[in-house]
Formats: C-alpha cells, sequence, structure tokens
C-alpha cells in the first residue's frame, strides 16, 4: 500500500534533489559576480594607473566581438558561431557543453574613477584584454604630514 507512494530507492530521489538544490544556486548571481555558466568568463583588477578585463573569449575572431564604453558601463558582445554539424544531417549530440550563441556582459564602472578616452582592447591567444585609464584625481596619492 505505501510502496505506491514513495518512490523505490528515496535516497536516490534525495540525492536528485540536492543536485537540483545546488544548480539553482550555482546560477544565482553572488557579491563575486554572475554565477556559473556566464560568457565570457571574466577576471577583473586594479592597478594604480588602470582597470584591467580579462575575457575568456577562446575560437572567437576578434573582428566578432564589440567592446563598448558607455556613461560607465563596459559592455563586450559577440557571437559564437556552434561547432555542432547542421541538424539537417543524421547526426546525433551526445554532451553539449559549450557556448554558442549570442553572448553579452555588462559590466558597471565607478562614474568618477575612468578615463573614457583611455580604453584599449587587445585580443591575443583566446583572451580579450582590456584596459581603461584611471583618471588622474582617483590615483591613490602619499600626503606628507606635518
Amino acid at each position: 500500500m505505501y510502496s505506491s507512494m514513495f518512490p523505490r530507492d528515496i535516497f536516490a530521489e534525495f540525492d536528485r534533489l540536492q543536485r537540483e538544490i545546488q544548480q539553482a544556486f550555482d546560477n544565482v548571481p553572488n557579491i563575486r559576480g554572475t554565477g556559473a555558466g556566464s560568457f565570457p568568463a571574466l577576471n577583473v583588477g586594479r592597478t594604480p594607473q588602470s582597470l584591467e578585463f580579462y575575457a575568456f573569449v577562446p575560437g572567437l575572431d576578434p573582428k566578432s566581438i564589440d567592446v563598448s564604453l558607455e556613461r560607465s558601463v563596459l559592455t563586450i558582445a559577440g557571437e559564437r558561431q556552434s561547432d555542432l554539424p547542421p541538424r539537417e544531417e543524421r547526426t546525433s549530440v551526445h554532451l553539449k557543453e559549450r557556448f554558442a550563441g549570442r553572448f553579452r556582459r555588462v559590466i558597471s564602472l565607478p562614474d568618477d574613477d575612468v578615463n573614457p578616452d583611455g580604453v584599449t582592447a587587445q585580443y591575443r591567444d583566446g583572451v580579450l584584454q582590456i584596459s581603461i585609464k584611471r583618471r588622474e584625481s582617483s590615483e591613490a596619492r602619499r600626503i606628507a604630514v606635518q
């Protein structure tokens, strides 16, 4: 009578539920940035002279990447083509982990920290490096105490 109400292997159901909950938390933005699975993956840092962004976009043509800075908002956009066979062919895909399609990452920057005239972008070995010069007034200065 009770066997129809509960699955045969209750521990397998608990394991499945735990995986689903973990996946939900993996995709939630947090203080360190967006959740897992965002494309392109970013590293962001700061030097005394500039803000540095590293976007990992292997296999893309640099001409297909659009980088813009408007009102202290940095945008990285583009499209990654799928390298899977077309659907018309009689093939089946068993595993697809590489992202394909349009992407867009938007990063808000501090208004008083960036110099919009000092932006450079370079693509090398699948890594897009964007360097934005900081304003002189935002650089740390040593003040002598008298």
